[in-house]
């Protein structure tokens, strides 16, 4: 397993403005998207998404004079995410999270949390003592709310993919108007152009 892709990123300056104290301390690390359901292509990107275990000031920000309720308040640490980083002839899709926030999402049963907790192992890139401690008890993370969750986001995905393809099909009428294109070209119709054009017929239906 190879050391963490966040350091190697952070240290070739490619993660400006990251935490310092991030790069140290990645715990886990996971290829995501089409790469993890084995539907990548050449040039797809890396979505890398894992989590790390924040300075002891961002956990309990008493010890650096932050008390809760007095003065302006720092805002914990939550996640932090950089897209499109282009390294060593690939492209890059960085989200970390903090340990705290990653359980307290693996425990409502996010979808895309739970996910990375379930990837093929050959997309593990980094994982620390405390990363194979966290996957080795992936289940106890699992509850019967995963079915509500699941159900809701299986819904969600479903109504984006109905809007994008009605949104194409707008795109190509609109398109077909524009240049006069006759929108009930049958088969036979395609064959017969083939024809005059003098070009090759072995077209299948």
């Amino acid at each position: 397993m190879s050391s963490s892709i966040v350091k190697q990123l952070y240290d070739a300056g490619k993660l400006p403005g990251l935490p310092k104290f991030i790069p140290h301390n990645m715990c886990y690390e996971v290829l995501t998207g089409s790469t993890a359901y084995g539907v990548a292509g050449k040039v797809s990107d890396w979505d890398v998404v894992g989590f790390c275990i924040p300075s002891k000031e961002e956990i309990f920000p008493h010890l650096t004079g932050n008390i809760p309720g007095f003065g302006k308040q720092k805002k914990p640490f939550a996640t932090w995410d950089k897209h499109h980083i282009e390294y060593k002839d690939k492209e890059y899709d960085i989200t970390i999270y903090s340990i705290v926030q990653f359980f307290d999402l693996c425990l409502g049963m996010n979808p895309n949390m739970v996910d990375l907790l379930f990837v093929p192992i050959n997309c593990v890139l980094h994982s620390t003592a405390i990363g194979n401690l966290v996957r080795d008890n992936r289940h106890m993370f699992l509850s019967k709310l995963c079915w509500h969750k699941f159900k809701g986001y299986a819904y969600s995905q479903l109504n984006k993919a109905q809007n994008r393809s009605h949104k194409l099909l707008d795109d190509v009428e609109t398109f077909e108007d524009k240049h006069g294109i006759y929108r009930k070209t049958s088969y036979n119709d395609v064959l017969e152009e083939i024809k005059k054009r003098g070009l090759d017929t072995k077209l299948k239906k």
